[in-house]
């Protein structure tokens, strides 16, 4: 719908507009509606033209690392690019963490970087950064817009380029002086990505496989899923009584209560969970790269040759037989290829079904009641209540930390696109992503986790969730401690604590200065009545959960 309203406002014969006007109408005809950022000097003939261009969003975040964060989320729940504008320099190193995210978790996502003009550019200018070296590794495409005629023209390949194979994140820099020349010049019309698909006779190979498998596994992973797509996939695994499994920080790719599932191959796996996939015959990788996580540091599944049948599917060609050599090389999306498994005649040995049936049942096991910490909040407690209540839409988001692992362990997530978890395991990312998925989704229940150092990365988007009218849930874990690295610091040079300790403020009073909900929860059996309440406020809430910081995990203490 937006690209048939965008090409309706093509502009064909034109008068004179300034670089921010046309950069500005081809964000018009390309669909945007909102753009995050943080306000700079060097693109403000950009902000000129949206004041005239109420049908996109301004949303101004209060750190270019946030503002990053948001449009890459609003990327993962939209499936089109995210947007973002900052300014030179410090604006594109802050906003470089985004940029980093994005290309990691393969989300679709433009960010506009203002530049020093054209005419002191090579000299090391107040600000001046080279975009194009900076950010060459961590995306798809970078360039440098030298002159306002060629605006249309890289506006649509980045937007198609950060869509097309393999999402990811473009970067396109813009010299202030160009921004602010007035050229006659056609706008094009809306991008439209390119999508690889399945041959009939790669369908036809992929049946003959899975006919001859005794113990497959289907392992979903990656990005460009549609709710079409996943609920097809469901469709196939259950009439084939097929074990699936999720890649890390890719859960909501599949029903976790449906029979078929079997866990997430994300950090600190089940035991039973692993031996399952070893023990497998057909390895179907549908979407994944098969990186570290999902193998446990390629100890699972080892490189280059696998002992078992390989079947891997993905979006990007060059993806396909980069690490693994398979037995079936699929160059097609996970959506495409999860739809064309429609008609696929019903294989469904009967020797699958008990052995997919054990699977569910050893994950629902790990997935169970935990014994909990002897004092403040049981956080599993806490999310396996979450998981019971929330509606099945519901958005879940998170950063990084020790305390991701209760919320990917004890969470089931039930719909496509429900949850934001940067696979790039960048810490502060769960506010800026709640504040966004609130925005896109603002009758839906959006609930952040974050602990004390994560939440820390990004305090002041408090604000921004205020301005825009977010109403999200934050739940800030507070153990006192960057509680991943004092693990790991346990564990190699035991009882020499050395910077893993944090110095927090005064949470509740924090959030209540930016007109938020808040309160402080020190025992689990107060979280129900205190979550009830912030359900109840409708407006920005924070829950400071206080748990006890030798719980490292949910299996381990460290005293």
């Amino acid at each position: 719908m937006a690209a048939e309203a965008s090409s309706k406002m093509l502009v064909r014969d034109v008068s004179p507009r300034t670089g921010g006007r046309i950069l500005v109408d081809a964000l018009v005809v390309h669909g945007v509606d909102r753009i995050f950022c943080v306000p700079g000097e060097s693109y403000l003939d950009v902000l000129d033209a949206l004041y005239d261009v109420p049908q996109i969003q301004l949303v101004v975040a209060k750190h270019e690392g946030a503002a990053a964060n948001m449009a890459e989320a609003d990327g993962k729940l939209t499936g089109r690019p995210g947007v973002c504008f900052v300014t030179r320099g410090p604006g594109a190193t802050h906003a470089s963490v985004g940029i980093h995210t994005a290309y990691q978790d393969s989300t679709p996502m433009v960010l506009f970087v203002g530049q020093v003009g054209t005419t002191i550019r090579g000299r090391e200018a107040f600000q001046e950064i080279e975009h194009r070296q900076m950010f060459a590794p961590i995306t798809k495409w970078v360039a440098e817009i030298e002159s306002a005629e060629q605006i249309p023209e890289y506006v649509l390949r980045a937007f198609k380029c950060a869509t097309s194979g393999r999402p990811g994140p473009v970067v396109l820099s813009l010299p202030e002086d160009v921004l602010g020349k007035s050229v006659s010049v056609q706008d094009t019309a809306p991008f439209v990505p390119d999508q690889s698909s399945p041959q009939s006779a790669e369908i036809k190979k992929f049946h003959e496989i899975l006919n001859r498998a005794r113990r497959p596994i289907m392992i979903l992973g990656g990005s460009g899923w549609t709710a079409e797509a996943c609920a097809s996939i469901e469709r196939f695994a259950e009439s084939n009584s097929l074990a699936v499994a999720t890649s890390f920080r890719r859960q909501d790719l599949f029903d976790n209560r449906h029979l078929c599932y079997v866990g997430h191959l994300g950090l600190g796996p089940s035991s039973k969970l692993i031996n399952l996939v070893k023990d497998s015959d057909l390895i179907i990788a549908l979407g994944t790269r098969l990186g570290d996580i999902a193998t446990s540091g390629y100890t699972v599944l080892k490189p280059p040759r696998l002992t078992q049948t390989l079947v891997h599917v993905h979006s990007d060609a060059a993806e396909l037989g980069r690490v693994f050599q398979a037995d079936l090389m699929v160059h097609a999306t996970p959506s495409n290829f999860s739809l064309a498994l429609g008609d696929l005649e019903r294989v469904g040995n009967p020797v699958w079904l008990e052995r997919t049936q054990q699977g569910h049942k050893d994950y629902l096991e790990f997935s169970g009641p935990v014994k909990g910490p002897s004092q403040g909040v049981d956080l599993a407690a806490v999310i396996r209540q979450l998981s019971e209540r929330l509606p099945a839409d519901a958005i879940i988001t998170n950063g990084a930390g020790n305390y991701t692992a209760w919320v990917h362990r004890f969470y089931k997530y039930k719909k496509a696109r429900t949850e934001l978890a940067p696979t790039s395991g960048a810490m502060g990312y769960g506010l800026p992503a709640a504040i966004a998925a609130k925005l896109r989704h603002p009758e839906r229940t959006v609930v952040c986790f974050a602990g004390d150092g994560c939440f820390l990365m990004y305090p002041q988007e408090l604000a921004t969730s205020s301005q825009f009218g977010a109403a999200i849930i934050v739940l800030l874990v507070n153990n006192g401690i960057y509680g991943t690295i004092r693990m790991h610091q346990e564990k190699r040079f035991p009882g020499r604590v050395s910077g893993t300790n944090i110095l927090d403020p005064d949470f509740v009073a924090l959030a209540k200065s930016f007109g938020a909900h808040a309160e402080k929860i020190e025992a689990t059996d107060a979280f129900a009545e205190a979550f009830d309440r912030a359900i109840e406020s409708r407006k920005l809430c924070l829950l400071e959960l206080r748990t006890d910081w030798s719980q490292i995990t949910p299996d381990r203490r460290l005293v």
